[in-house]
């Protein structure tokens, strides 16, 4: 693998500029001047997609503030971009680069729907929700071709099993017809990722997803659709998009969402060093100040691992933000509604014979 260092030039499209080391590899060749025989890898990248024969696909989530009790990820990397997230640092689990790696090599883990159906067989499933995009959306572009999350929602949906779904990209509008089957009875809930409603911004932090405008539409035909529908303005970026809360909790509750969630940003691991190299060349006029406001919300420092406090921030500003959602979603009439899936209705189906229950 090659890594580079970072370059004053901004590459337009992509999130990460360049590609930190990976922390599991003890040697690796790294690019000190991007002159000579390195040209080649100024070039622009080219999507690479790497099959992946899974051996489990269902992950049990053991962290207490996320919201979920058990994940599953169809892709690993994530083509979208987005110069913050999270998943970053998984993908050097699998050999690659926390930086421009995870957004164009992606593993596709092509058996996923048939290690699903081994999973639910399985005697000893208790039905409980299982959230598509735990990590990394299961609706990128690949899924287009892959249809991959597609048949994971025909399986949830044959064993009566709850499914939950986040997701930046309206190619979910595709399978309308499960999702509506879903929700029918009580098995689904949709929560569309809106960070601002700024589209200069959206096309420098996240710059490979569909517009704020499209995420919006989503949430409006999943609501006029009978789907359960929220969305998570999060990440929240002191002095980059937290100032657009308002704006985005107003546009969602309009569209008919009932429900908003929020984090403030937290840059754990190698994100760190993307990040910040991202925001120094993307916002050089206000960086510094941005930078310390991250800092200020986790103790001075820009990541928290704590549980209850990395997801929340801690300070003035954390604060600050917190009591501005709270004021806001009361305004909209956002969480008001209250939600449960049906765990009453699953049913256990081995080699095409069903037995309740």
């Amino acid at each position: 693998m090659i890594i580079q260092h970072s370059h004053d030039e901004f590459t337009k499209g992509r999130g990460a500029q360049f590609n930190p080391k990976n922390r599991f590899l003890k040697g690796a060749y790294v690019q000190e001047h991007s002159e000579g025989i390195d040209d080649w890898e100024q070039e622009e990248r080219k999507t690479e997609y790497i099959l992946d024969e899974s051996k489990t696909i269902v992950n049990e989530v053991k962290s207490p503030d996320v919201g979920m009790s058990y994940s599953l990820n169809p892709y690993q990397g994530c083509e979208h971009g987005c110069i913050y997230c999270y998943a970053r640092n998984s993908h050097e689990y699998w050999g690659y680069s926390a930086g421009l790696d995870f957004e164009s090599r992606i593993v596709v883990k092509h058996n996923a729907p048939q290690l699903l159906r081994k999973f639910f067989e399985n005697k000893n499933w208790q039905p409980a929700p299982v959230s598509l995009s735990g990590n990394t959306d299961c609706y990128q572009p690949i899924e287009r071709k892959m249809k991959l999350t597609r048949q994971l929602l025909e399986i949830c949906l044959e064993f009566r099993n709850p499914v939950g779904i986040i997701t930046k990209n309206a190619l979910i509008l595709r399978d309308l017809d499960l999702l509506q089957e879903l929700a029918a009875r009580r098995l689904v809930c949709v929560y569309t990722s809106i960070t601002s409603m700024d589209e200069t911004l959206r096309s420098l932090l996240e710059p490979r997803t569909a517009t704020y405008k499209g995420r919006l539409n989503v949430v409006r035909t999943l609501s006029d659709k009978g789907i359960p529908t929220g969305i998570m303005n999060a990440p929240l970026i002191p002095g980059l998009n937290d100032m657009h809360m308002h704006d985005t909790l107003k546009a969602a509750a309009e569209a008919g969402a009932l429900w908003a969630g929020y984090t403030i940003v937290r840059l754990n691991g190698a994100i760190g060093d993307i990040f910040k190299d991202w925001l120094y060349k993307a916002f050089p006029d206000r960086a510094d100040k941005v930078w310390g406001q991250i800092e200020a919300c986790h103790g001075g420092q820009v990541n928290d691992s704590r549980f209850g406090a990395r997801m929340r921030g801690e300070g003035k500003f954390a604060e600050m933000i917190r009591q501005q959602f709270k004021l806001y979603c009361r305004k909209f009439h956002l969480n008001e509604t209250p939600f449960e899936y049906d765990l009453t209705a699953f049913r256990r189906i081995r080699g095409g014979q069903m037995e309740l229950f």
